[in-house]
């Protein structure tokens, strides 16, 4: 049961037997890689409790501040994976996030609401036929080659109906994805329109065409986040002659919408992934969640034959075994990442790639 910090603090005090269960500075190094939260948390707003005599894990309500001034109460979990997929400093205090998000404006259709049909009523028309009454999904669904009960059959598991005549909408349903895929979101017309499972057809896209375990260059891997990543590659290419180019590895099992993921830097010859990460200027890559989305990507690597190298800078700690800390791409570093690079795949087989 979750407790205020008077009253958690108190009761520790009881079970430890001691003034002070947790001393000053026990949990620094898990604090550390969340210098937002860090900054959010004041000692005289809980009991002088410091944050690092709490453990990340405990149940407890504390009391923040953000820099705009909110002050808002949440436990350790919820301040650490607050984040989530959002990239600016206010996704930390729940006041911001709300007021950084545009309302939407809702205007009345003058033809609100339910076609006799059942489904939700819609101006659109893709035929210039006045006589007919159907409406536009009906429509849709005699032009398509997909019979309503071809499209019950793609709903996923457990979801509503897609289509019937007492609760179909236009909306977006969940479907079941092919070849045992995550269901996925989607407007009934997508579905007519031919646009199926989006991991069938992120494959098509270069995937499908690679065997498992492969590099190759792949069409939808994004642009570097940093110049650091560039500079990385481009001193690593001066010391290994291997080839650079490729910037995605076929993975068995689908990585969100993608049955491909794409590292910092891939060096096919060695099958060994470089990432680089760092906390970001407002403190929220590589934490909370984003750390559970690098922890699936490299378990997906190690599962076709890849070994992963993360470089990690400032207070981040290291994730996988051949992890090394940095402050910035050095010399030094690279040295570094080689010393990995001969404990991965041998000094003999490394050496052989040396320039």
């Amino acid at each position: 049961m979750t407790e205020s910090v008077e009253q958690w603090w108190a009761r520790r005090q009881w079970s430890k037997g001691t003034a002070v269960p947790y001393t000053v500075g026990r949990y620094r190094d898990d604090w550390a890689r969340y210098p937002v939260l860090i900054r959010q948390y004041h000692p005289d707003l809980n009991h002088g409790i410091t944050l690092s005599q709490v453990p990340p894990a405990a149940d407890v309500y504390l009391l923040w501040e953000c820099d705009a001034g909110h002050r808002f109460v949440a436990t350790p979990e919820e301040q650490r994976s607050r984040p989530g997929g959002t990239r600016r400093r206010s996704a930390w205090c729940p006041d911001c996030a709300a007021g950084a998000v545009p309302r939407r404006v809702h205007r009345p259709e003058p033809d609100a609401g339910m076609h006799p049909c059942g489904h939700a009523r819609d101006p659109r028309r893709i035929e210039n036929d006045p006589d007919d009454d159907r409406c536009y999904l009906c429509r849709r669904l005699d032009r398509s080659e997909l019979s309503r009960e071809a499209l019950l059959t793609l709903a996923a598991p457990g979801s509503r109906a897609a289509v019937s005549a007492e609760n179909g909408t236009s909306g977006r349903y969940w479907w079941q994805g092919a070849h045992g895929h995550p269901a996925y979101q989607a407007k009934i017309e997508t579905i007519l329109g031919g646009r199926r499972c989006p991991v069938c057809r992120h494959a098509r896209g270069g995937a499908a065409d690679v065997a498992v375990g492969e590099a190759f260059v792949s069409r939808w891997a994004p642009k570097p986040a940093s110049a650091a990543e560039p500079e990385l590659k481009r001193r690593i290419g001066e010391r290994l002659a291997v080839d650079l180019e490729a910037n995605a590895v076929r993975v068995a099992k689908p990585f969100y919408s993608h049955l491909e993921v794409w590292p910092d830097i891939l060096l096919p010859e060695l099958r060994v992934a470089i990432e680089y990460d760092t906390v970001g200027r407002h403190g929220l890559e590589h934490v909370g969640p984003r750390e559970a989305s690098d922890r699936r990507k490299d378990r997906l690597l190690r599962a076709v034959g890849w070994e992963v190298v993360r470089v990690r800078c400032g207070k981040l700690l290291p994730l996988g075994p051949y992890d090394v800390s940095a402050g910035g791409v050095t010399d030094a570093l690279v040295a570094r990442i080689l010393e990995r690079l001969e404990e991965i795949r041998g000094a003999l087989f490394v050496s052989a790639y040396l320039r």
